[in-house]
């Protein structure tokens, strides 16, 4: 009965040691949840929390979110130093992908962003150009991205009185969308 003791008792201990040797850094909140973690390779993970002060003139702010080998991932959260929420953001391998939404200090939504994340180790895609001859016709192009993150979808302005759209640009892989005549396609022959 000793020896079964023993074993469990080395076994547990060997189990905490292993679990507290697992971050090379981290911090407890207030609530005694693990944030601001490193791992071994000193990589960020899991949940955060990033308070940056002013400086220069420029106001503060707090921000909230994952991070996943070093990158942003997923619903970041900023808020001002007194509190107030001032944008929601989200990310996908680092870079802003999907809805981005920028409030003002009362709390009303001022504009709406549409981004998309290009994955670094594939920076090509697919675009539509006019055909020189028939503008009608365009023609399927691959193109590298300039940029890991580019302007895509709609982009809303409002008033920050009333609340009221005042304006909405659509961009489409980074170019501002004007026309929205039909398009037709014209399949490149090799």
């Amino acid at each position: 009965m000793e020896k079964v003791v023993y074993f469990l008792l080395v076994l547990l201990t060997g189990s905490i040691a292993t679990n507290a040797q697992r971050w090379l850094d981290y911090r407890v909140s207030p609530r005694g949840d693990t944030i601001n973690r490193l791992d071994a390779n000193k990589h960020k993970q899991g949940p955060w929390w990033i308070r940056y002060e002013e400086v220069r003139g420029e106001p503060g702010f707090e921000e909230e979110g994952v991070f996943l080998d070093n990158n942003k991932e997923g619903l970041w959260r900023k808020y001002s130093l007194m509190g107030d929420l001032i944008a929601e953001e989200r990310f996908k391998g680092g870079y802003r992908n999907g809805t981005q939404r920028y409030f003002n200090r009362l709390g009303q939504l001022m504009r709406e962003e549409g981004w998309m994340a290009v994955d670094p180790k594939d920076p090509y895609d697919t675009i539509l150009v006019p055909d020189l001859l028939h503008p009608e016709w365009f023609t399927e192009k691959i193109i590298r991205h300039e940029s890991a993150e580019v302007k895509n979808g709609s982009w809303k302005f409002f008033d920050p009185v009333t609340g009221d759209l005042l304006k909405t640009e659509t961009y489409k892989f980074g170019q501002l969308e004007t026309d929205k005549s039909p398009i037709r396609i014209k399949k490149d022959k090799d």
